[in-house]
């Protein structure tokens, strides 16, 4: 399981949460009132993504971040998918060592996937655990 320190830092830290956050179960009020839309750029910008090919891949309506980012909140659906990539890459980082590397395999189609690009199943609570099997077999070197 990912710690939450490098997690809440790829999310923009205290500066874009507004509090320190030292435990998982901080992460569910925030969630649920919904994160800052900093947030969502904060985790973009540190992975080198677009906005665009995050919030496709997550399945996050265009118009409807438009009004969030202009609203500065998302809402708890869109906030829980972007604490999703943000758990997920945090977990890519342990296990493949860099940020760069981590970034280079959610971009990457996966044969363990199926095929997809790990990024792309994040959309859903099945396709993430998928994809947290997979850094799990990488992990303890079980390759398929």
């Amino acid at each position: 399981m990912a710690r939450v320190e490098p997690l809440t830092k790829l999310l923009g830290g205290k500066q874009v949460l507004g509090r320190t956050v030292t435990s998982r179960l901080e992460l569910v009020p925030l969630v649920r009132e919904g994160l800052p839309y900093e947030a969502l750029e904060s985790i973009t910008k540190k992975l080198d993504l677009s906005v665009d090919t995050a919030t496709k891949s997550l399945q996050l309506p265009k118009r409807t971040l438009s009004r969030r980012k202009k609203s500065q909140r998302l809402d708890a659906l869109q906030s829980e998918r972007v604490l999703r990539l943000a758990h997920v890459a945090t977990r890519a980082t342990e296990v493949l060592g860099s940020e760069a590397r981590a970034r280079s395999w959610l971009l990457t189609e996966n044969r363990a996937l199926g095929g997809d690009r790990p990024l792309d199943l994040l959309d859903t609570d099945i396709g993430t655990q998928a994809v947290e099997d997979v850094l799990v077999r990488l992990e303890y070197g079980v390759f398929s």
